[in-house]
């Protein structure tokens, strides 16, 4: 019997849920979804809106869409659709969760998303933290930090399809939403909740409905998660979901689980797919072939000329799986330099570019995981999304944290046979050694 059949006779159906989140991408949904069962709360994430009737046992089921990039109507509709089968499973609270870097374009889709949400949800005004000081984003004054460099001055200026220029998130925020942006400021919130309180009083007599909160440490987020607890919907990165589980559980609304983040024992073979060109996954990349260990880059131009990469990819990995190199863990990587990557996206267009490696890069996942690999680590979360698509995962359960923000997931509803883990991490996260420190992890599980 595994973990999940136990917790399901254990437990059975019917707990109500407490938290329903929509995240704008995969890597986000298991970032958030990790900070929730760091702290016992059960949490199932789902690959798309599930079927209407679908029963989840959970304490919080966040639903994976894949709407960051898309137009802002599309992502509109595919939110407010997951917003009806949240609504329709119970749940007492929503929370649109998006970039801890705020990842948007001047349309959206964080503005048109939030708006829709608070609309349909009757409220009248929400916050919007994207602060994860565990990872290094602070917002103070309303302007976003990565680590000391403010966001407009971060690698993240350089981002292939949401280039963040401006760290005044109350200017970027505005630029998208119809109703007015205010700011919920540092020395508000470090005076504690009833400070907090009165100032959210203010501002919406003021008739601003959507308010910028800074935090730059976890008991800043601890107390914008007791204060906004009663809001109908929270839009915020993963880090104020650090704070609401104690919330809930004050409540009576939740019942802490140590046993929240335990998973399956997974074997077989190990690999990662790098489809970010970020700085944090250049660096892991950098790590990983200074160490000797096998790598096989993507070229976006072969694949442009109809090249066969995917199954010159998949020809190597399996030469890899011969005596001499039994279980070897290696890596098929598109990363590149921000230079090498402006010229690719120059050659052969930026959308069009990124669609060919994605493409690849979830292809050769399949294979690997076809061939026997059943420890998989994803970085970038556009090569996330496509990757759980290809392989057909339409559900994880949530398990240890590899870093802040990362955890281990397994994918279920699979057939009978080994289970799958897999490591979605967002393109920022991380250290150097990420990857080898996430194989050293499973391995041990």
């Amino acid at each position: 019997m595994t973990l999940g059949e136990e917790r399901r006779m254990t437990l059975g159906e019917g707990r109500r849920m407490t938290l329903g989140v929509i995240a704008d991408d995969f890597t986000g949904a298991t970032d958030v979804a990790s900070m929730l069962v760091r702290a016992g709360m059960r949490t199932v994430q789902v690959i798309g809106v599930p079927e209407s009737g679908t029963a989840i046992d959970a304490d919080a089921v966040v639903i994976a869409l894949k709407t960051r990039t898309v137009p802002a109507a599309d992502a509109v509709r595919e939110s407010l659709a997951a917003l009806r089968w949240l609504q329709a499973a119970g749940m007492r609270q929503c929370y649109f969760k998006y970039c801890s870097t705020f990842d948007s374009t001047p349309a959206g889709n964080i503005g048109p998303v939030t708006e829709a949400l608070m609309e349909a949800l009757g409220a009248d005004f929400t916050v919007a933290c994207p602060a994860f000081p565990e990872n290094g984003r602070t917002v103070f004054r309303g302007h976003l930090f990565v680590a000391d460099e403010l966001l407009s001055d971060s690698g993240m200026r350089h981002h292939p399809l949401t280039p963040m220029t401006n760290a005044n998130l109350v200017r970027v925020l505005q630029a998208q939403s119809r109703r007015r942006v205010g700011l919920l400021r540092f020395d508000v919130v470090a005076r504690g909740e009833a400070a907090v309180l009165a100032r959210i009083d203010a501002l919406r007599a003021d008739g601003i409905g959507i308010a910028i909160a800074d935090a730059v440490d976890n008991d800043d987020l601890r107390t914008l998660a007791t204060t906004c607890a009663d809001l109908p919907l929270l839009t915020a990165g993963s880090g104020l979901a650090l704070g609401l589980p104690a919330v809930y559980a004050q409540r009576g609304w939740l019942t802490p689980d140590a046993r929240a983040a335990e998973l399956d024992p997974a074997g077989g073979g190990a690999a990662v797919i790098a489809g970010s060109c970020s700085l944090a996954t250049n660096a892991q990349v950098q790590r990983w072939q200074q160490a000797g260990r096998p790598a096989f880059a993507i070229d976006p131009r072969a694949l442009a000329r109809g090249e066969p990469v995917a199954a010159q990819a998949l020809a190597w990995a399996q030469s890899l799986s011969q005596p001499h190199g039994a279980g070897v863990p290696l890596l098929v990587y598109a990363t590149s330099a921000a230079e090498e990557l402006k010229a690719v996206q120059t050659e052969l267009g930026a959308m069009q570019a990124g669609a060919l490696v994605e493409r690849c890069l979830a292809s050769i996942a399949g294979g690997l995981v076809e061939h026997g690999v059943r420890r998989l680590v994803v970085a970038g979360g556009e090569t996330s999304g496509a990757v759980v698509q290809v392989l057909g995962v339409t559900r994880l359960r949530i398990g240890p944290a590899i870093c802040p923000g990362v955890p281990w997931t397994q994918a279920e509803g699979r057939p009978s046979g080994s289970p799958l883990h897999l490591a979605l991490k967002s393109g920022n996260f991380g250290g150097p050694d990420f990857f080898d420190e996430a194989l050293q992890m499973s391995a041990q599980q």
